[in-house]
């Protein structure tokens, strides 16, 4: 088989990748270790920004978002048991960020592609991405018990922190820099009606929280907590009791509990790697960086990545240049560094550290009352969480 991109990995960044490229008349096609069903099985975040919204509409799947997700003008910190709102909308000249699951995202590009008649190969087992270094790229894998080769122009790698892709980059021609975190969020889903309608982000004595949604109906929430901490040691009432602990009066009366439809544990971490182009190989999303979810860019980076990416290849095979590609890993790594920045600067500001003493939560609720009292420290946060324009 051939193609112009052999795309490995069919989370949001390889399906975005994919109905971008086809819109531009470029042919690509997408392997997949997972079934369908498994991809649409995992539970993660749902903000985006408008870049991300650009990127959908583009794609022509943004349909179902618009009529369902949940537009969102600010977020509420909360802190010495008082909430206090950040306008995102006014301070930053009318920008606003979407709520709308990463699930359902996937759901709507699976069903794009689909209804283009494009090929995604689920359960491609043993793949293998070969002689990116030199002009004529390919993509081994098996399906159904037959081995197959994929002869390509380019390979996206966007399979994920675990995927395939930057484990057969030579490892002399990568750094990586990282930074782990000693604690997790255990979080929680349940269709019950979230307790604000916009984001509360909670900083207290007992840890951090989260109380985010995924539509009018259904709410989820976040607790830090040790890594030591185990799923299954946390019933839901255990969870629910633990969140109201952490919460304002007004929402601790205001939440709805409810069984829960998924419980999860996630480490915390700080990821990234250099360059994210090997020849003709380019890595994206997950792949390449991983961010804590404290400022919610996981998603959006790699939107962003995959923008940058669609541009470089549009541009080579349409105008037959090759400054995108060769440009590709400086764009996406200074947006990416930037991102980095603000989710470590959230994560350090909102959660509780073992390691800190009085000194530092002192320090905590003077930046946290800064960040209210002044308009310019308010807008630097704001402007970063709606997200800044490719």
């Amino acid at each position: 088989m051939r193609t112009q991109v052999a795309i490995i990995g069919a989370g949001p960044a390889g399906l975005l990748l994919g109905q971008l490229l086809y819109k531009a008349g470029i042919d690509n096609i997408i392997l997949e270790q997972r079934s369908a069903d498994y991809v649409l099985g995992r539970i993660r975040a749902g903000v985006l920004e408008q870049v991300s919204v650009d990127l959908l509409e583009a794609a022509g799947a943004a349909e179902r978002m618009h009529a369902e997700g949940l537009p969102h003008d600010g977020i509420e910190l909360l802190f010495g048991g008082q909430r206090h709102r950040i306008d995102l909308h006014e301070l930053t000249g009318g920008k606003r960020v979407m709520v709308y699951g990463q699930t359902e995202v996937t759901r709507d590009l699976m069903a794009a592609r689909a209804a283009a008649g494009l090929t995604t190969v689920y359960e491609a087992t043993n793949v293998q991405p070969l002689d990116f270094d030199g002009d004529q790229p390919r993509v081994t894998y098996e399906h159904d018990g037959v081995s197959h080769t994929l002869q390509c122009d380019f390979i996206a790698g966007c399979d994920g922190f675990h995927g395939v892709c930057r484990a057969s980059v030579p490892p002399q021609q990568i750094r990586t820099f990282e930074k782990v975190y000693p604690f997790g969020w255990l979080g929680l889903l349940s269709d019950t009606p979230p307790v604000s309608d916009e984001l509360i982000y909670a900083h207290t004595e007992r840890g951090f929280a989260l109380c985010s949604q995924r539509s009018l109906t259904r709410s989820r929430y976040y607790l830090q907590v040790p890594l030591t901490e185990k799923v299954e040691d946390w019933s839901d009432e255990r969870f629910w009791d633990e969140l109201k602990l952490r919460l304002d009066p007004e929402a601790r009366a205001q939440l709805v509990t409810g069984p829960s439809l998924e419980k999860s544990m996630a480490p915390l971490r700080s990821f990234v790697t250099e360059p994210m182009r090997f020849g003709r190989m380019f890595l994206a999303g997950d792949a390449a960086h991983i961010v804590p979810p404290t400022g919610a860019k996981g998603l959006n980076l790699a939107a962003s990545d995959v923008g940058y990416l669609h541009q470089a290849m549009t541009e080579y095979y349409q105008q037959g240049s090759y400054e995108g590609i060769e440009r590709y890993s400086e764009r996406c790594l200074r947006r990416i560094w930037n991102a980095e920045r603000f989710s470590w600067w959230m994560t350090s500001l909102m959660h509780n550290f073992p390691e800190g003493g009085g000194f530092d939560a002192k320090v905590q609720a003077a930046e946290l009352g800064y960040i209210v009292r002044s308009r310019a420290a308010a807008t630097a946060l704001a402007e970063n969480y709606v997200g800044l324009a490719l």
